[in-house]
Parts: C-alpha cells; sequence; structure tokens
C-alpha cells in the first residue's frame, strides 16, 4: 500500500473511466490529480490518518422497473480502493474456483455459457440459485474473516474494514452502512468473489463428490432386446417388422434414464448468479437445493429467494441464466451418422420476452416510431447510436441456437431509426433509406446495411453503420470482462507525461497536476476565441492536460 507506482497503475486504470469526473459527497474528482496527492495518501496511510468519506448515493433505473441503489464514491476513496482491489486479485485470483467466472480477467458471461453448452449433456433437472439482495447483505464478520484466513496484516484489513463501514449520504442524510459492499466501489466486485468462494467450494468439494457418482449408466434392456429383435428380422428378410422395431427402438433410451448408480452435478457461478445441473430424481434436486439455502444462511449469512429459486424439469422447460434460456433438447427423429445426434444436448435460446421488451422501448401502440431524444443529433450520430445498440444485442446472443428470432428487432430498430431521420429532416421514410442505404462484406457474404460517413481532409473518414450483422449462431463467440487484473505492457501515457514533470502549457516545473475535463466536445462548444489552453487540448485531441499550479488556478478562474 506505500508503492507509489501502484497508484500511479490504479490512476491509469481509473482516469478514462466516466465516473472519475462524477463527484462524490466532497465535490473532489480526478481533476487536479498530482504526485503530491499520491504522496499525502500515502503518508496518511502509513500512519492510519486515511479516512473514507461516505459515498453520495443515487438511485438508477432496473430492468423490472424498480431502481437499484449506487454509490458515488471521492476520487481519493476510488483509487486507494483501486490500490486494495489490485492486492486482493493478485493473491486470490490464482485461488478461484473454475466454476466462477465474473468479474474475473479473461473470463465472462460468454464464457460460462460456453462452459454449459459444452460439459452439462444428459442434465435433467436446473436448480436456479438467486441470492436475496447479495451484495447488500454481505455480512462484515464473515468478510472479515474470511480475508483474514490468507492475511495477517492487521493494518490492511481494519483498512478494508473502514472502507466497509463507511457509510453514505442520501438526500446528504448519512446512513450507517451495517453489512453488504459498496454499491458502485471499485473494490466490490473483487470482495463479493472472495466471500462467494466459500460457496464455491462448498458445493464443489462437498456437495458435487456427494452427488456424482457412476461411469456410465446401466444398458437398458428393453432397448438391446429391441435392437437384437431388428437385426433378426432383417437377417430373416422381414423388412416390415425390422421397420418397426427400428421405429420403436429410437423412441427407447439406450440406457436406464433412473439408474440409482448414477448421478451427476454440475455447477456454474457468475456474480450471485448461481446455477446447478443435476443428472437424477427430482426428490434428490429438492435436497440440493435445500441443503444449498442451509449453507448461505449458517455460513455466509445470505438467503435463497424463495420464489426466484426454482427447481426446472430440463426437457420440458427452461431455465434462465445471464439472459439466455437454458434447456436440454430431445428428438427421436433427428438422426445424424445413424444416432440421435441431439438427445441430452443444452440447447442455448433467446428468450422471447427479451425480444418483446427490446421491441417496446422503440415502439408505441404496436408499432415503431422515431426517438426524440434524437432529433438535435446528427445523421451520424444517430445510426451510430442505433446501431451500436444493436450489434450490442446481437453479440451477445450469438451463442443461441436461435439467434435469428432477432430479425424482428432488427426491424423494429431499423423502422424506428429510418423515422427519426425522416422526422428531423422532414422527409419519408423511403428516402432516408435510399440515402443511406449501403452494402457490406461480411464471412456469409455481401449483407445490407444502413451508412453515414463524414469526411475529414488529410485524415481517416468517420464511418456510422447500423445493420449488416448476420444473424448466424457462433458458438466460439466470446464476451469477457474488462481485465483489472494484467498490468499493461506499457505505462499509460498520461502516467509518462506527470512523471516528466513540465507543465504542457508554460514548460513550468511548479507543483505538476493533470487538468482533466469530461468531453472535448464540452471544450469545442465555448464561446470564440478560445482560451489558450482549450486550444491546446483541441489540438492534441486529449481530455488531459499537465500543467503547473498557476496554469491550472488560471484555467479554473480566469479561463
Amino acid at each position: 500500500m506505500f508503492n507509489p507506482q501502484l497508484y500511479l497503475l490504479a490512476y491509469g486504470r481509473l482516469y478514462s473511466n466516466d465516473g472519475a469526473m462524477t463527484a462524490g459527497a466532497t465535490g473532489e474528482t480526478v481533476d487536479g490529480m498530482s504526485l503530491g496527492k499520491i504522496g499525502r495518501v500515502i503518508d496518511a496511510l502509513r500512519h492510519e490518518r486515511f479516512r473514507w468519506s461516505p459515498a453520495r448515493r443515487v438511485h438508477i433505473p432496473k430492468r423490472n422497473g424498480g431502481r437499484r441503489p449506487l454509490g458515488l464514491p471521492t476520487w481519493t476513496d476510488k483509487l486507494v480502493a483501486e490500490v486494495v482491489r489490485l492486492l486482493l486479485e493478485a493473491y486470490y485470483e490464482p485461488r478461484f474456483h473454475d466454476a466462477s467466472h465474473g468479474f474475473r480477467p479473461g473470463r465472462g458471461c460468454h464464457t460460462a455459457l460456453r462452459k454449459i453448452a459444452d460439459t452439462w449433456q444428459g442434465t435433467a433437472w436446473f436448480i436456479e440459485g438467486d441470492i436475496a439482495d447479495c451484495f447488500g447483505s454481505l455480512d462484515h464478520g464473515v468478510m472479515l474473516g474470511t480475508l483474514g484466513e490468507k492475511i495477517h496484516d492487521g493494518r490492511f484489513l481494519r483498512l478494508v474494514r473502514h472502507m466497509l463501514q463507511a457509510g453514505y449520504l442520501e438526500e446528504w442524510v448519512f446512513h450507517a452502512t451495517l453489512s453488504g459492499s459498496p454499491q458502485g466501489g471499485v473494490a466490490s466486485p473483487i470482495l463479493s468473489n472472495i466471500y462467494l468462494d466459500r460457496l464455491d467450494t462448498f458445493v464443489e468439494q462437498v456437495l458435487i463428490p456427494e452427488y456424482t457418482r457412476g461411469s456410465q449408466r446401466t444398458p437398458s434392456r428393453e432397448y438391446h432386446n429391441t435392437y437384437y429383435a431388428m437385426r433378426r428380422a432383417r437377417d430373416r428378410g422381414d423388412m416390415a417388422a425390422f421397420r418397426a422395431h427400428r421405429k420403436r427402438l429410437r423412441e427407447l433410451p439406450s440406457s436406464d434414464p433412473m439408474d440409482p448408480g448414477y448421478r451427476r452435478l454440475r455447477y456454474i457461478r457468475y456474480a450471485d448468479d448461481v446455477l446447478l445441473g443435476f443428472a437424477g430424481p427430482k426428490a434428490e434436486a429438492e435436497k440440493i437445493k435445500a441443503r444449498l439455502a442451509v449453507f448461505l444462511r449458517e455460513e455466509l449469512k445470505l438467503e435463497l429467494s424463495h420464489d426466484k429459486t426454482l427447481i426446472t424439469h430440463a426437457r420440458t422447460g427452461a431455465a434462465r441464466f445471464l439472459g439466455y434460456e437454458i434447456t436440454v433438447q430431445h428428438s427421436s427423429t433427428r438422426i445424424t451418422h445413424r444416432r440421435r445426434s441431439v438427445n441430452g444436448v443444452i440447447r442455448l435460446r433467446v428468450p422471447t420476452s427479451m425480444i418483446e421488451a427490446k421491441c417496446t422501448r422503440f415502439m408505441k401502440r404496436g408499432k415503431p416510431v422515431h426517438r426524440s431524444d434524437l432529433m438535435g443529433s446528427t445523421d451520424r450520430e444517430i445510426i451510430g447510436r442505433f446501431g451500436a445498440e444493436y450489434r450490442g444485442i446481437v453479440q451477445y446472443y450469438l451463442l443461441a441456437s436461435d439467434v435469428f428470432r432477432l430479425d424482428r428487432l432488427h426491424w423494429v430498430m431499423e423502422t424506428s431509426m429510418l423515422k427519426t431521420l425522416a422526422g428531423k429532416h422532414r422527409s419519408t421514410v423511403s428516402a432516408m433509406s435510399r440515402r443511406y442505404r449501403a452494402r457490406i462484406d461480411t464471412p456469409y457474404g455481401p449483407y445490407k446495411c444502413f451508412q453515414a460517413t463524414t469526411t475529414r481532409p488529410g485524415r481517416k473518414p468517420l464511418v456510422a453503420r447500423f445493420g449488416g450483422v448476420p444473424l448466424r449462431q457462433n458458438r466460439k463467440a466470446l464476451i469477457v470482462d474488462k481485465s483489472a487484473l494484467a498490468p499493461p505492457v506499457r505505462r499509460k501515457e498520461l502516467v509518462s507525461r506527470l512523471l516528466a514533470g513540465r507543465c504542457e502549457l508554460c514548460n513550468g516545473h511548479d507543483e505538476i497536476a493533470v487538468h482533466h475535463v469530461a468531453k472535448l466536445a464540452d471544450l469545442s462548444d465555448r464561446r470564440q476565441p478560445h482560451p489558450h489552453w482549450v486550444t491546446v487540448m483541441l489540438k492534441k485531441r486529449r481530455k488531459t492536460l499537465v500543467v503547473c499550479r498557476d496554469c491550472h488556478h488560471l484555467i479554473h478562474h480566469g479561463g
């Protein structure tokens, strides 16, 4: 915690985030970051004078119509929390279980879903575990006890305890945090993974060995009797009996699905979303669910939501996990290479309710409508906004076998986009379609799309595109979470400029700091002529400027 290089690394990771310029309870932001500030923070930590500020709490909308509380820490708290996260991840990441996929480098929703699709064949029941208010209910005693098992630095543990108990301000009224990890806190994801790693250990070392047995199911006597009857009918030339036995054979399982000597239990977790797949009777699946609830209640002080923790039949129902529907296929008529190729195979599907919910955002009274909030944007910005939202949804659901169902969403968003453009130009949808229609090459051949291009003399043109994304399943699609563990190959350019210790306006060397702005567009809208510092930032096309104390004061009070 006393190494300045860790703080420079943390600064390089955080300064470009949108929240870096969002003020917390004290009004402090990333603007004015300097080596002196890092030195003062380290000195306060060394003498245990550092105090966490209460987070400013706001509420953001949830997809189900509710609102989720979000804490906005001060910039110094974010910086120290990022250093805490770097240290915790460096130690704990190699020790986490393979079943955990949330908030981990090189992993994400797609790695969890692909694991299920590739290895959960033959599952009979899905147990969907939903922990009620998980992040808001993490017990501080359990958390610190778990950390204390591996970490024996009392000063570090006290720092984490004070972070957990810093409290929050809502409507400028202080509230204590008696449990839970800070919502929106930089270190919250790693702390929750450390906490729930005990659940992973329990499932993988206790439940899975207890409910996994047998190398293979016992062969079905009826299946083999029918098979040999079919062969005898073919040998004696009785083709009618042969076809009848073959039809019957394809309706029978080759092994006993209720074999008491064969069980399989599989487990996956993404943050607080838990899914178990069980091959066995439903009564045992109920026992697994009950034991899971008891462990969470007694060991982790958490509760399973009774309404949302479901046991779903894998063939006749579908489990919901990470926005997908997961089911097990069964077909006696689909034959590939003379065998029933889909029986027991996991299928990932796009939920119909999700498609309707996404379409609703662009519709009114059952028809696509324009978006009034984009009327003031340029054509390229309108097409780019629609295109980015559509691509994000499609790329997330490329693992689904029925990703083609997103064609309806494509039509709704395309119509809404064209109506937005037509409304802006007081034109028609057909005219906008003719103006921006284009064709691009894809691995599956040429595809139609809509494209707007802004040319720039001497520079690469800016292109915005909607569509042109093939709705074809890609079993190797991969989107992983943003990694905060692996250090960059090279130091961030901003950090190198700060370490150079030279003002980029006057070449001075007195108390160098970094001036930050949220968006360059805010500077270009300023009065003309621009102040010198604005001209420099626009010319460099950077949202940061390394300046001395006097220049920074001039920017804020005289520029």
